[in-house]
C-alpha cells in the first residue's frame, strides 16, 4: 500500500479515539480539527506545499467533483514523492552517522599517545616488539579484540592465529606492517578502513569505526 494512503489512514486513527472520548462540539469543529491535524503532519513531511493546491484538491475529492489531474498522472506524481522523500531520509542518515563517525575519530586522535598512519588509521602503542615487522603480503600469527565505539565487543580470538595481510581489512594492512613481532597495539580505524557504508550483518552498522586490541606474536611469509 502507497504510503500516502497510510498517512490518509493515520490521520483518522487519533481523531477517532478523541472523538469516543470527547464527542466534537460541532461539525464545524470537527473539520478544523480534521484540516488542522492533516495540515501539522503535511508540514512536518512535505514543507512548501502550494496550500491552494492543496485545498483545492481536496474539495473536488471530497465533493467528487471532475480532477484536474488524471488517476495515472496523480499516481506517477506522488510515487515520485514517496521516491524523493526515502531518498533524502537515507542520505539524512548517512550524513547523521558520518557525523557520529567524524566526532568519535576526533576524540580519538586527541588522546594522550595517539599516532596517526595512512588513510586516518590510528594507533597507540601498548607493549613494544622487537622481533621483525611482517611483510605487506606475509602472514602474522595474532590475538586480538574488536570492539565497537561504544566498547561491545563483537570479535575476538584469545589464541595465537594465523592471517594472511591480504584477507584482512584494510586497516590491518595499513597499520599490522609498522608493527614488530611481539608488540601489542591499540588500533582505531576508520569506517573506510574497515567496513564502510555497507556494514557488516548486523554486528557492524554502516559508517562505524573499530576499536582493536592486536598483539603480533609472529610473522611469516
Amino acid at each position: 500500500m502507497p504510503r500516502y494512503f497510510i498517512l490518509g489512514l493515520s490521520l483518522m486513527t487519533p481523531v477517532a479515539f478523541a472523538a469516543g472520548e470527547t464527542p466534537p462540539a460541532n461539525d464545524h469543529d470537527l473539520a478544523y480539527s480534521l484540516g488542522a491535524s492533516l495540515g501539522e503532519r503535511l508540514r512536518q513531511e512535505v514543507p512548501g506545499l502550494q496550500l491552494d493546491a492543496l485545498v483545492e484538491g481536496l474539495r473536488q475529492a471530497y465533493q467528487n467533483q471532475p480532477l484536474k489531474l488524471d488517476q495515472a498522472r496523480m499516481q506517477a506524481i506522488l510515487q515520485q514523492h514517496d521516491e524523493q522523500a526515502s531518498k533524502a531520509a537515507e542520505q539524512a542518515e548517512v550524513t547523521r552517522l558520518q557525523g557520529v563517525e567524524a566526532r568519535f575519530m576526533a576524540n580519538e586522535r586527541a588522546r594522550a599517545g595517539v599516532h596517526e598512519l595512512a588513510e586516518g588509521v590510528l594507533y597507540s602503542e601498548l607493549k613494544s616488539g622487537n622481533g621483525a615487522p611482517p611483510k605487506a603480503n606475509g602472514k602474522v600469527q595474532v590475538r586480538y579484540v574488536g570492539k565497537l565505539p561504544d566498547g561491545t565487543v563483537f570479535d575476538q580470538n584469545q589464541q595465537p592465529q594465523w592471517f594472511s595481510l591480504n584477507s584482512v581489512i584494510e586497516g590491518w594492512r595499513v597499520a599490522l606492517p609498522h608493527m614488530k613481532a611481539g608488540a601489542k597495539w591499540r588500533l582505531v580505524i576508520p569506517s573506510a578502513q574497515a567496513y564502510g557504508a555497507e556494514g557488516a550483518g548486523d554486528l557492524i552498522a554502516p559508517y562505524t569505526p573499530l576499536v582493536f586490541e592486536i598483539e603480533l606474536l609472529a610473522v611469516g611469509d
